[in-house]
């Protein structure tokens, strides 16, 4: 693994990489925690992971490299913390650096997908299948990250509304 990969802010980006699909790995960037999530190769449905707890890029790099080979992962969606206004912030300027050690770490594509709701939408969900808030607390960084894949996979497939 190493070299250097495609970093989309488009799904038509990340689709033009990709024209015969793949699985994709979906991450929610924290300070503190990683959320991850996965979609079948069909981008039909994303799926809540675990929530990995993040540390220096070495060790991130060696958990999320597990699961790329362990789920045969095409590309990678990440979410990019836009503010309100669609400006980005430090956070987001975090996310892209983060996507750019990835780039650089596997040679897989990645699209930078804008986050904005997927926590609220995230929890809404969680709290409506009558979670508990401390299961939620635990769960809600890899169901956020869902929530992003989705997003995107929806747009890759050509469903986004």
């Amino acid at each position: 693994m190493g070299g250097e990969a495609l970093i989309a802010d488009s799904a038509a980006g990340l689709r033009e990489a990709l024209p015969d699909g793949g699985a994709l790995l979906g991450i929610d960037l924290g300070t503190k925690t990683i959320g991850i999530a996965t979609c079948d190769a069909g981008w039909r449905f994303a799926t809540a992971g675990k929530t990995l707890p993040r540390g220096k890029f070495g060790r991130d790099r060696e958990a999320l490299a597990a699961l790329i080979r362990e789920r045969g992962i095409a590309g990678i969606v990440i979410g990019l913390p836009r503010n309100m206004d669609g400006s980005e912030g430090p956070r987001a300027q975090a996310s892209r650096a983060y996507a750019r050690n990835l780039a650089e770490a596997f040679s897989l594509p990645i699209l930078l997908w804008d986050e904005r709701w997927s926590t609220q939408s995230a929890e809404a969900a969680m709290i409506g299948q009558d979670i508990s808030r401390a299961k939620r607390a635990a769960k809600i960084d890899s169901h956020a990250a869902a929530v992003i894949l989705q997003g995107a996979i929806d747009a890759l497939a050509g469903n986004s509304f």
